[in-house]
């Protein structure tokens, strides 16, 4: 049985500031994937749940925290309605980089992952966006996806984006671009790329996609970039064993 960490960027949950019927889609294929392996899921999105319900200025760190407060409990929410029409238990579990900077703390937190997944339930993993200043900065739960997969030995960290892949170029400006299928090493031009995050509450793009592929291969751990919008490409790779699309980072 292995062990996958899927991690779901907010633009693929939220559509015109609305949840997207592709939660649906996803959490399906969390239950058929969680049939078979165990399964750990690092979400975005407790931002823009939060926005559904009040409008604050998210350029305010104050004010992107209270929206992360209030969206949280929001989106497991929809989560935990979702996952129990399949009958599978969900769990909550809020992190900040201090969880892992921390040997004991981080012992402590993959002693209750161990705990959740060895009795068939599936850890939903945030970060505490409401008193992690720093991510809601810098950060984004693309690099807490890949510590997630390290720390909590996963076999692959696979992302969800509304990219489907690493190009050669920007796709979106150049009709050309190739898309890299499988990438065995990252240098640091591909780390100098535009930012780019496509959604107005999401932190991550490329770059932050690329250093959490870096951060794995260099421990010997796979990851699979892929689109979140429609879910083939994913399922063709983990159930079928076939790479139509997404880019395989191959760790050594």
């Amino acid at each position: 049985m292995s062990r996958f960490v899927i991690k779901v960027g907010t633009a693929t949950l939220y559509q015109d500031e609305k949840l997207s019927h592709r939660i649906d889609k996803l959490v399906e294929f969390l239950v058929e994937l969680n049939a078979k392996h165990q399964v750990i899921l690092v979400s975005s999105g407790a931002v823009g749940a939060g926005y559904t319900k009040l409008k604050l200025d998210k350029n305010i760190i104050s004010n992107k925290q209270a929206l992360a407060s209030i969206g949280q409990p929001l989106l497991m929410r929809e989560y935990k309605m979702r996952f129990e029409k399949y009958n599978q238990i969900v769990s909550q579990v809020l992190l900040t980089a201090a969880d892992f900077d921390s040997r004991k703390r981080t012992q402590n937190a993959k002693n209750m992952i161990e705990v959740l997944l060895s009795n068939n339930v599936i850890p939903i993993i945030n970060e505490n966006d409401a008193v992690s200043i720093k991510e809601l900065v810098f950060g984004d739960n693309d690099q807490l996806s890949a510590y997630v997969a390290y720390y909590f030995d996963a076999d692959m960290l696979v992302i969800l984006s509304d990219i489907d892949g690493l190009y050669d170029k920007n796709p979106k400006e150049h009709d050309d671009a190739v898309l890299l299928k499988e990438v065995k090493e990252i240098d640091d031009t591909m780390l100098q790329m535009p930012h780019n995050p496509n959604d107005n509450f999401a932190t991550g793009g490329i770059v932050t996609k690329l250093k959490s592929a870096q951060f794995l291969m260099q421990r010997g751990i796979s990851m699979f970039l892929a689109s979140g919008f429609d879910l083939d490409d994913v399922k063709s790779f983990l159930f079928d064993n076939k790479h139509k699309k997404g880019t395989l980072f191959k760790g050594d």
